[in-house]
């Protein structure tokens, strides 16, 4: 696997910009011969950090690398920031540049498919949700997402951190303006999952969360929900909390289920 540090442009943003992609590289038999045969496109996992980690935090902090190996899977990891993969009424268009313009410029770049059956999405914690975000919202682009410790209700957190008197809430009013709304709009999975389970685009769903974290309740809430709805969620829960130890081992597991239906139309 080849590992590319890669610093673009984002006009969305109008800043420089940052992502890590792992791509698969040519077997060795194929390097000795020139000009070498053309790889891919791949299939795609666009990887999302959660709120206090960046591009990088996947590569260090996990063996997504070496989980990845063999699989003919490509990897992209965006920076956004603490952003939650959300238009900031203060600040970047992060949802239109993770939902719009890093595709386009990692397709220009990297030898990615463009395919919905091709392309995945998952993360951890904020990641988790701007996975779940990117399926729901663009169904007819994503096959699958997972969520490691999702923050799933981001309508109930901007709800809860609006009476904190901490500095999340001065960050919050400045990114989200009023949490109500938030009800109902495209950063609402709630209202979201509701949406799609009337298309006939329904993207599979994967979601974990350990017992012992604090975002535990959100994310069976999510998953009552989703199964009254009738969507392929696999859904599971285990010992541990909101830490990178869970997060290794659970990416194996993503990893696995998007190999079971890869290339696969349903």
């Amino acid at each position: 696997m080849a590992l590319i540090h890669c610093h673009f442009f984002s006009h969305i943003l109008g800043i420089w910009s940052s992502m890590n992609v792992i791509l698969p590289q040519p077997e060795p038999e194929k390097i000795t011969r020139l000009p070498l045969p053309a790889e891919g496109p791949f299939r795609t996992l666009y990887l999302l950090h959660g709120l206090s980690d960046d591009h990088t935090g996947w590569q260090r902090r996990t063996s997504i690398e070496r989980y990845v190996e063999g699989k003919r899977l490509a990897v992209v990891m965006p920076a956004v920031g603490r952003s939650f993969y959300h238009d900031l009424q203060h600040g970047g268009r992060y949802w239109t540049f993770i939902s719009q313009e890093l595709p386009a410029i990692a397709r220009a770049l990297f030898p990615l498919s463009g395919r919905r059956e091709d392309t995945f999405a998952a993360g951890l914690s904020m990641g988790g949700y701007g996975a779940f975000r990117l399926a729901l919202n663009c169904p007819d682009q994503y096959a699958a997402a997972a969520s490691l410790s999702g923050a799933l209700d981001l309508v109930g957190i901007a709800h809860e951190i609006q009476t904190e008197n901490t500095e999340m809430r001065a960050e919050f009013v400045g990114g989200f303006g009023d949490p109500a709304a938030l009800a109902g709009s495209p950063a609402d999975l709630f209202a979201q999952a509701a949406r799609v389970a009337k298309s006939e685009l329904r993207p599979r769903l994967w979601a974990w969360c350990g017992t012992e974290d604090g975002l535990l309740e959100q994310n069976r809430r999510f998953h009552d929900h989703a199964v009254q709805l009738g969507l392929d969620l696999t859904y599971s829960e285990g010992p541990g909390g909101h830490t990178w130890d869970c997060w290794d081992a659970q990416i194996q597991q993503v990893v696995a289920w998007i190999d079971k239906f890869a290339g696969r139309t349903d």
